[in-house]
C-alpha cells in the first residue's frame, strides 16, 4: 500500500512539474522583445499577451522614461493614441443596440451642421461611412486642425467643409480622424453625455480599467506612467505631452497593457466578459467585418504570403494571415506608438507599446502571429523594418545634408525687407498665423496652435527655412511668400516633411489691411 501511495505521489508531483513548466514560446518571445527592443532604440515598452480568456504574458522592457530610469511594468500607462477608435465605435454599438441610433443614420440627422465638400456627400455621408474611412478625404486630410490647436470639436467639424477630397465618395480608402472626432459628437446629441464621460462609464470604468485614462491632463493621478520621447542623433530626449482633448474620439486613450487586455478579452468574447454583456454579438460581426478594402502591398506579398486581403471595419482593420481573420488597429502618437490586434478563431491577442517614435509595435504583431499560427515560420518582420528604416533615414540625412549645401552655396538677400513679410495671415480651413520682426529676426507663429510657433531663415529669394521653437517629432520645415501683381507679399504657402500632417493644405492670404 506504501508503494502505491508514493508511486502516486511521485507521478502527482511529475504532473504538477509538468504544469508549471514554462511555455517555450513565450520564452522565445520574452528573449526576442528586449533584443528588438535594444536594436530599435527604445526606451520603454510594454506587452501583454492573451489566450484564452487569460494573460498569459505581460512585462515591461527597459524604462519609463530616460531621465527617472524607472521600470516599465505592464501597469504603466502609455498612449495608446488610434487604439481609441475602437471604444467609438464600441460605443456607438451599445446606442445601435438599444436602438437609438442606426450604422446608416445620415450624419446631419445627428449633427445638422455636418458639411462637407460636396452637398451631396454632405446630405448622404452616414455614421458607418465616418467609421469606416470611406469620405473620399486623403488620410489624415484636416489633422492640423486638431492637432495642439484650440479648436473645439465642433469647430474641428465645421472647418472640415473646406477639405478638397482626392477620391469619390465611398470609394477608396482614406484614413480620417477629423470624421472620427464627429462621429464621437454624435454620442452627446443623443445620450447627453459627452463621448469622455460615456467612454469612461461605459467602458474604463465597468471593465476595471484602472491604469486607463482619457485625457493627459489627468496623467497626475497615476504612479507609473511612461513619458514621450523623440530620438535626435541617436539619443532619446524627453518630449512635452501634446494634450489631444479635442480630438479625444480618434485618439486621446492612455492605457497600460493588462489594461487594453481587458478590451481585447472583450472584444474576443464578441462584447462579453465575465458575464456582463456590454454590446450584441451582432454589432461584434459588424465592427469586425471588412467594409472599406485597402490594397495589399509589395512588402507583404514577398514577406506574408499568407495574407490575401487587408481592409478597414468599423474602427478596426481587418486582414487575413495563416488562414486566420486577424482584427487590429496600430496608433501614433507624439513620441509613442503602440499596436493591439485579436484573433478570434484562435482566442489570442496581444497589445504592443513603446515610448518613442518606432516602427516596431506593427512589426511586432506578425512576430507574435507567426509564432503562435504558425510555429514561428514566418518573416522575421521586426528586423526586415529595421533595416528598411535604417535606410530610409540614412536617405533623409542625405536629403537634408544637400538642402544645405544648396542653401550654403546659395547665399542670396530676400527681395524685400523683413517687414514686408510681416502681417496676420488667414487660411479658411485652419484660422490665422502671424508673422513679425524682432531682435531675432523673422518670426512666425499659428495663431490658433500654441505648438507651431518658430524662427524663419532666409534661405534663397522668397524662401524660409522653418525652424520650430519646440523639440518635437516634426522636422524643419519650408516657408514660401508670394507676391501679388503689385509687388507686394500678400500669400504664404507651408512645407514641412513628413508622414502625418499635410501643410500644403493650408492656403494663407495675407489680411487685406496688412498689405503694405
Amino acid at each position: 500500500m506504501r508503494t502505491l501511495i508514493l508511486t502516486f505521489a511521485f507521478i502527482c508531483a511529475g504532473l504538477a512539474v509538468t504544469a508549471q513548466k514554462p511555455d517555450a514560446r513565450l520564452v522565445g518571445l520574452d528573449r526576442y522583445f528586449e533584443k528588438q527592443r535594444i536594436q530599435w532604440n527604445i526606451p520603454g515598452m510594454a506587452i501583454a499577451i492573451v489566450k484564452d480568456g487569460k494573460i498569459i504574458h505581460s512585462k515591461g522592457y527597459g524604462v519609463r522614461d530616460t531621465k527617472s530610469n524607472l521600470p516599465v511594468t505592464g501597469s504603466t500607462l502609455f498612449a495608446i493614441a488610434s487604439n481609441t477608435k475602437s471604444f467609438t465605435t464600441a460605443a456607438l454599438a451599445t446606442l445601435v443596440d438599444a436602438g437609438l441610433i442606426s450604422w446608416d443614420d445620415k450624419v446631419r440627422k445627428h449633427l445638422p451642421y455636418f458639411q462637407l465638400y460636396s452637398p451631396y456627400v454632405s446630405e448622404e455621408m452616414t455614421i458607418r461611412d465616418l467609421v469606416s474611412h470611406r469620405s473620399g478625404l486623403a488620410t489624415f486630410s484636416g489633422d492640423l486642425l486638431w492637432y495642439g490647436s484650440t479648436h473645439s470639436r465642433e469647430e474641428i467639424i465645421r472647418r472640415a467643409r473646406h477639405l478638397k477630397p482626392v477620391h469619390g465618395f465611398r470609394e477608396k480608402f482614406g484614413y480620417q480622424n477629423v470624421m472620427f472626432i464627429a462621429a464621437g459628437e454624435i454620442i452627446p446629441v443623443v445620450t447627453g453625455l459627452t463621448w469622455d464621460e460615456y467612454v469612461d462609464k461605459t467602458f474604463l470604468q465597468s471593465l476595471g480599467m484602472k491604469n486607463s485614462c482619457l485625457s493627459v491632463k489627468d496623467l497626475n493621478k497615476f504612479k507609473e506612467v511612461a513619458l514621450p520621447h523623440n530620438e535626435v542623433e541617436g539619443r532619446n530626449q524627453v518630449i512635452n505631452w501634446v494634450n489631444w482633448d479635442n480630438m479625444a474620439p480618434a485618439g486621446s486613450i492612455l492605457a497600460s497593457a493588462d489594461d487594453v487586455c481587458q478590451w481585447l478579452m472583450l472584444q474576443l468574447g464578441q462584447g462579453t466578459l465575465n458575464g456582463k454583456t456590454y454590446w450584441s454579438a451582432a454589432r461584434s460581426n459588424e465592427m469586425h467585418e471588412m467594409v472599406t478594402p485597402q490594397p495589399i502591398g509589395n512588402f507583404s506579398r514577398q514577406n506574408m504570403p499568407s495574407k490575401h486581403f487587408g481592409g478597414y471595419g468599423l474602427g478596426w482593420n481587418v486582414f487575413d494571415f495563416h488562414g486566420k481573420k486577424v482584427v487590429n488597429h496600430g496608433g501614433g502618437y507624439d513620441g509613442m506608438i503602440s499596436q493591439s490586434f485579436f484573433v478570434p478563431e484562435a482566442g489570442l491577442g496581444a497589445v504592443i507599446l513603446t515610448n518613442n517614435n518606432n516602427w516596431l509595435p506593427g512589426a511586432m504583431m506578425y512576430k507574435i502571429l507567426d509564432t503562435f499560427l504558425s510555429d514561428g515560420k514566418g518573416a522575421d518582420v521586426p528586423s526586415l523594418y529595421l533595416k528598411m528604416k535604417k535606410d530610409g533615414d540614412a536617405e533623409d540625412k542625405a536629403k537634408a545634408d544637400e538642402t544645405e549645401k544648396k542653401r550654403l552655396a546659395n547665399i542670396t538677400k530676400p527681395s524685400y525687407p523683413l517687414a514686408a513679410y510681416a502681417g496676420i495671415y488667414e487660411c479658411p480651413l485652419y484660422g490665422q498665423c502671424k508673422v513679425w520682426e524682432d531682435e531675432r529676426g523673422l518670426r512666425m507663429q499659428f495663431m490658433q496652435t500654441p505648438l507651431f510657433g518658430g524662427t524663419l531663415n532666409h534661405f534663397e529669394h522668397e524662401r524660409f527655412q522653418l525652424v520650430w521653437n519646440e523639440q518635437m517629432m516634426l522636422p524643419k520645415g519650408m516657408v514660401q511668400f508670394i507676391s501679388d501683381i503689385q509687388g507686394r507679399v500678400d500669400e504664404m504657402r507651408i512645407e514641412v516633411e513628413n508622414p502625418d500632417f499635410d501643410f500644403s493644405e493650408l492656403h494663407f492670404k495675407k489680411l487685406p489691411d496688412q498689405i503694405k
